[in-house]
């Protein structure tokens, strides 16, 4: 059965981290809702391409304009199963908008399946919903999880955690992970 998600994206998320769970969840047959605020249902983002070559820090590329699907302000997010957040610059504004933390602590409060990768962990920690609970991000935002009073989970870039409703993944390398973990939360089940 087909269930109904929201992204939350912004200019220069993570194109791999926005682009690929929006495909992958669609031809699964699931619906998914990007949304950002302040733009509607036509507009674009403009993604960034994050890199790992060797240096201290991760690379950034220009990414592509990914289309928006559905108005921000138009969101009830009881109307949704689950929610995707992805990394990227995106999430270091978007944790200052107060109806996205709303949105966040709505998919928290009522257990339903939150996925959130890399730099999504900014969201997650500005919505104070990771007190107690274990957490994984890209590794230069495990001090806001600790600040926000949970524990950074340290694996490897291809892996990923669960903790309850809550899937999380250092970053886009764990894509094969992050998704088949999310998905058995949301419960679907995908038979050859």
């Amino acid at each position: 059965m087909a269930k109904k998600l929201l992204m939350l994206v912004g200019d220069y998320a993570e194109d791999y981290e926005t682009m690929v769970p929006f495909q992958v969840l669609l031809t699964i047959g699931h619906i998914v809702h990007a949304v950002c605020p302040d733009k509607k249902s036509g507009d674009s983002v403009i993604t960034a391409i994050h890199d790992f070559e060797g240096d201290q820090t991760y690379s950034e590329k220009p990414g592509h304009r990914f289309t928006l699907n559905h108005d921000f302000d138009a969101v009830n997010p009881a109307d949704y199963d689950g929610l995707v957040i992805p990394g990227g610059r995106a999430p270091e504004y978007l944790r200052m908008n107060d109806r996205v933390l709303d949105i966040v602590r709505h998919f928290n409060d009522e257990g339903k399946p939150i996925a959130a990768v890399c730099h999504g962990a900014q969201i997650l920690a500005a919505a104070g919903i990771l007190k107690g609970r274990t957490c994984s991000a890209y590794p230069a935002c495990a001090p806001e999880v600790r600040l926000a009073g949970g524990t950074y989970a340290e694996i490897a870039i291809d892996a990923a955690h669960t903790d309850g409703n809550l899937v999380t993944a250092p970053a886009w390398p764990a894509h094969p992970a992050w998704m088949a973990q999310f998905l058995k939360v949301l419960g679907t089940r995908i038979e050859p």
